[in-house]
């Protein structure tokens, strides 16, 4: 009796790095992850009634070093993280934080007051909170049941 097997092409992927990574050694893989590479923080951004709120992960990003900006209703975060420089290199075993600059930008809408954004720092998360113009806010309209005054112009026509 003949099993149908399912083709999995990459299933042997993980166990074929893993062999190579014990043929060249731990050097090997070690220098792949000591490079310093670009990186961007990542961000949550959600929407109330009265303004958006960003949210950055920035642990171990200086707040001094942080650059907030909004110009032509583009909100950009920059900023570094930098490597930490009085531990020796080599003694890591595994670096896969990313290091360096980084800059994020997001398009505004013409809603908000971008004149009165407010930033926060704290346990290594930035927050902005970028309220809404007042025109852009919703407004609710009372409904008048049965007043005169509606019932005589529905009246006249």
């Amino acid at each position: 009796m003949n099993t149908l097997n399912r083709w999995e092409p990459f299933r042997n992927a993980a166990t074929l790095h893993e062999q190579l990574n014990r043929a060249f050694g731990e050097g090997f893989n070690r220098q792949e992850e000591s490079n310093l590479t670009t990186w961007a923080p990542a961000v949550d951004i959600l929407e109330t009634e009265h303004e958006l709120i960003v949210k950055a992960d920035l642990p171990d990003v200086d707040p001094k070093e942080l650059d907030i900006r909004v110009e032509n209703n583009i909100l950009t975060i920059r900023g570094e993280r930098k490597f930490e420089k009085q531990v020796n290199e080599k003694n890591y075993l595994r670096v896969e934080r990313a290091y360096g600059s980084f800059a994020r930008s997001f398009s505004l809408a013409n809603t908000v007051n971008s004149e009165a954004i407010k930033a926060d720092y704290e346990n290594g998360v930035l927050t902005l909170v970028i309220p809404k113009r007042e025109e852009a806010k919703p407004k609710q309209i009372k409904v008048n049941v049965g007043t005169p005054a509606v019932a005589a112009a529905a009246g006249a026509r």
